[in-house]
């Protein structure tokens, strides 16, 4: 439900906007029995940063943290977690300045410890807001590889001193995020993980190959992607009728919703029939997990990406990947070991790339089981929390808030109708 509003006094504009100041940051929890953390996310919407905050919520240790969630829009993210059993307020706020406003008479309200902020506008409202309330802790997770306004770029670089930590997803992002003048800010680097227990374990066919009337031999090359320029699709369509005339029996399916869509599919209608007749545009999927089980080679062709989620969602599966070599991605992806990497708007290499593993069922195999091992090791959902958690630990130590020890404390009753911490039941859509 959306926060109550309250009348801020006339002088809370002033406090917000005021510069920082790292005296002004007074701790007022200490008779808190665990410290409290706001999970600030920008937008309520689907991709691969509420993916991430999700995942991250779901785990976060109850015993040691008392978790709350924001959102600054309502969207298909929010209802989900509010499904799996976990309240989520909505700020739903479209004005900046009152955003701030009504979220540092929040933080204050609740005596908040420690706000970790998700995404753009969250870091911009987030880190304002809590300035202003005096938070203990303030930290941001940058998800995205986006180019952004000079504009945007100067407000995230003078906000980044009040930030006690900047969590990035990889050392491409980091490095981009220095270059926009964020420089001074104290990084970690916590690659986002995958839930292993979801997809690692049998599921049920989706009835995908079913409803389509493919064979079961017959190849299935899906890309699960936002449909937006960044993603890349039309390279890969430019790339699929060579892959088609190469590999009869191969399929294209490509799952999700977005701007692009009306013009990719223009673009499928001008192809030659037997290529036009094997691509399909599933819309959006709440069952990606199963779904991306019946694919034989997941493809992700993006112009940037901060890491790419589901790249690793279709290794925890055992699928082979293609993808571009830009942003996080060579940070996941080592080309011809657990995967095939290949230049960004290339259509002509991706469709080598493709052909490839579409001809090969050993190759497939191959690389499946070598990509399945590297996010086994390198990047679970458990190991990120673990990561988180010890930032938490770290920064609220050095603010003076008192920690409470998991092991002494027995976990809060959860409140009636929640799930256990685990697996998650419900899918998510497409990154």
């Amino acid at each position: 439900m959306k926060p109550l509003r309250t009348e801020a006094p006339d002088h809370e504009a002033a406090i917000a906007g005021a510069s920082y100041l790292r005296h002004r940051r007074v701790h007022r929890s200490r008779g808190h029995d665990r410290p409290r953390i706001l999970q600030l996310l920008a937008t309520g919407g689907t991709g691969g940063a509420q993916e991430s905050y999700t995942g991250l919520l779901l785990r976060l240790d109850r015993a040691k943290y008392d978790v709350r969630a924001l959102s600054l829009s309502a969207g298909n993210a929010v209802h989900r977690i509010r499904r799996l059993g976990l309240p989520v307020d909505v700020l739903d706020e479209t004005d900046d300045e009152a955003a701030v406003r009504e979220l540092t008479a929040w933080l204050r309200r609740e005596e908040i410890d420690l706000v970790h902020a998700h995404m753009f506008r969250a870091e911009i409202i987030g880190t304002r807001a809590a300035v202003a309330a005096g938070t203990p802790v303030i930290m941001a997770t940058v998800h995205s590889s986006r180019v952004r306004s000079p504009e945007d770029v100067a407000a995230l670089a003078a906000l980044t001193p009040a930030m006690d930590r900047l969590i990035v997803p990889s050392e491409s992002i980091a490095a981009k995020v220095r270059a926009e003048g964020r420089g001074g800010a104290r990084f970690a680097a916590i690659p986002s993980g995958v839930d292993l227990a979801r997809f690692a374990a049998p599921t049920s066919p989706c009835g995908l190959r079913r409803e389509l009337g493919i064979p079961d031999e017959a190849p299935v090359i899906g890309v699960v992607a936002r449909l937006e320029p960044e993603k890349g699709h039309a390279h890969l369509l430019e790339a699929w009728p060579r892959v088609a005339a190469a590999v009869p029996s191969a399929w294209l399916v490509i799952v999700g919703e977005g701007s692009e869509c009306e013009a990719l599919r223009a673009r499928v209608s001008r192809m030659p029939g037997a290529a036009r007749r094997r691509v399909v545009f599933t819309g959006r999927r709440d069952d990606v997990a199963a779904l991306t089980a019946e694919l034989s080679v997941a493809v992700l062709p993006s112009l940037r990406e901060a890491q790419g989620i589901s790249l690793l969602e279709a290794m925890a599966r055992r699928v082979p990947v293609v993808a571009s070599a830009v942003g996080g991605i060579p940070e996941v992806v080592t080309d011809g070991l657990d995967g095939l990497l290949v230049p960004p708007s290339s259509p002509d290499a991706l469709a080598d790339a493709l052909i490839r593993l579409a001809s090969s069922a050993s190759l497939r195999r191959r690389l499946g089981e070598a990509g399945y091992a590297t996010v086994r090791d390198r990047f679970s959902i458990d190991a990120q929390v673990r990561q988180v958690e010890a930032l938490y630990d770290e920064e609220l130590r050095r603010a003076g808030v008192p920690a409470r020890d998991a092991v002494d404390a027995p976990p809060p009753t959860p409140p009636a109708g929640r799930r256990p911490r685990g697996r998650a039941a419900l899918e998510v859509p497409p990154v």
